[in-house]
């Protein structure tokens, strides 16, 4: 029997599902210890939770770009079975892009789930990563990319069309520092980058892009990295206002606010395995559910909202178990049916 994902998502959904935290860190020891993290909590939701993505952009020391290049190598090749390992590489038009896509692609492509491409500006931007992927023989890799000033935010609906680009971020203090002081420093904070009208404006056009391109929006950064609360209630809002489904974790004790911050509640989780299983022993035909009419538009709606508690770790009902695993618990790959 098909599966759900094969009969709701079209051409009108997502075309991908990733999970909802990609988590950032550059530095050696601290990049070991992500892997690790995220090791831990594979283990214990059975299925990869969240991303982790070595940085050499911020992580790389002035002139030890090419050896740090090497250590991100090393390091998605010792990955655990089933991780979930990528590298945001330098800008483009950064001296050391060329040798950080031939090294990391060429050399570790096998063993990532993306590349990172910072400060992308045009859909030219994304052709040259494209062709640096190509030269290091890793066509498989999708790229992600990272929006970061007004220019760039104009060119969004094009770089999001890109079949190669699968995800587009946000990149909020960069794109504050682009206007010379207009936007004060205060919309680089918790409270502030979700009520200066610039800033939301610019999350509000990546989120909509990637939507009418079946790409993932990542929400940007939260620099208060000690206040749980502020992270769960910028993540909450990310994600019911703004329509993002991902988010950037700079620090360990962000990942767990955002996975439950993206969550749905669990008695929607299991409303939508009600419609769901109904809808599936009718075949797909329209149903009423406590005198309420369902068809396929809302089939789909429930889909991704389950997809969604699985990624955050929600307990799913029996009767939808079946569309998640074939019988392990870390069957499960968030990108295919």
């Amino acid at each position: 029997m098909p599966h759900p994902r094969e009969i709701l998502l079209g051409a009108q959904a997502m075309a991908c599902s990733l999970p909802v935290c990609d988590h950032y860190s550059g530095v050696e020891v601290r990049m070991r210890k992500s892997l690790q993290l995220q090791a831990e909590l594979t283990a214990e939701f059975g299925h990869c939770m969240f991303d982790v993505t070595l940085d050499c952009e911020d992580g790389a020391p002035v002139g030890q770009e090419r050896a740090h290049a090497a250590l991100v190598v090393q390091l998605a090749q010792q990955a655990a079975p089933g991780a979930r390992v990528a590298a945001r590489v330098h800008a483009v038009d950064h001296p050391a892009f060329a040798d950080d896509m031939a090294v990391i692609a060429g050399e570790a492509g096998q063993h990532l789930c993306h590349i990172m491409v910072p400060k992308v500006e045009s859909v030219d931007d994304v052709l040259h990563a494209e062709q640096a992927l190509l030269r290091a023989g890793a066509a498989h890799l999708p790229l992600h990319v990272l929006i970061e000033s007004p220019a760039a935010v104009q060119q969004a609906f094009a770089i999001a069309a890109h079949p190669r680009v699968q995800s587009i971020s946000f990149g909020l203090m960069d794109f504050v520092s682009a206007h010379g002081g207009a936007i004060p420093a205060s919309a680089m904070g918790v409270a502030g980058q979700f009520s200066h009208p610039l800033v939301v404006r610019a999350k509000l056009e990546i989120a909509a892009a990637c939507h009418a391109h079946g790409k993932v929006p990542s929400h940007c950064v939260v620099t208060e990295f000690t206040d749980a609360s502020a992270m769960h209630a910028a993540a909450s809002r990310a994600a019911s206002e703004l329509g993002y489904t991902r988010m950037w974790s700079i620090h360990p004790a962000q990942i767990r606010p955002i996975l439950a911050a993206f969550a749905p509640a669990q008695g929607e989780v299991e409303q939508a395995a009600r419609i769901l299983s109904a809808a599936a022993a009718a075949d797909w035909a329209p149903i009423s559910s406590a005198g309420v009419l369902h068809d396929r538009a809302s089939y789909r709606y429930y889909w991704q909202l389950l997809e969604r508690a699985h990624q955050t770790g929600r307990a799913l009902p029996e009767a939808v178990q079946r569309w998640f695993y074939d019988g392990s618990p870390s069957s499960f790959s968030s990108e295919s049916p």
